[in-house]
């Protein structure tokens, strides 16, 4: 963290420059294809091992509030989560494969709770695709009750 970047949020605008455009083609046209899912979906500090999980882990409900009120990020989460959800015809193992299917659920239960007040694009996709479970592991690593 820095002056200029007190919420960590940097790393993820960097990382997506090169690839949103086509991370967002490839969630239009229904199937994940290359390797962004840490930086576009990002889920909760702790639930993955890898080095690129670590890196861009969300360590706190304070950071997923920052992310969704920053002027990139928050918008570019809320649109791809609704392209995929312009494909809820499809199973989440159909659009991102394993293990990015339950990195999805991760990653909607992380949101919708940070959202507060408006999580329901988040909410929407936990219904649709996981028939309204949130993710236990992230529940748990946010200290709530599942």
């Amino acid at each position: 963290m820095t002056e200029d970047d007190p919420d960590d949020l940097e790393r993820f605008v960097a990382a997506q420059a090169p690839v949103y455009a086509q991370a967002l083609g490839e969630l239009q046209a229904g199937r994940k294809r290359s390797h962004w899912m840490w930086f576009v979906f990002p889920q909760l500090q702790g639930l993955g091992h890898s080095d690129m999980a670590r890196h861009f882990g969300i360590a706190s409900l304070d950071q997923a509030r920052a992310y969704l009120r920053h002027p990139v990020l928050g918008p570019r989460l809320v649109d791809c989560t609704k392209a995929v959800l312009a494909h809820g015809e499809r199973s989440l193992g159909a659009i991102f494969g394993a293990p990015d299917d339950m990195k999805f659920g991760s990653s909607m239960t992380l949101f919708a709770h940070a959202a507060d007040g408006d999580p329901s694009v988040f909410r929407d996709a936990l219904g649709l695709f996981c028939n309204g479970r949130e993710d236990q592991a992230t529940l748990r690593l946010l200290g709530i009750a599942g």
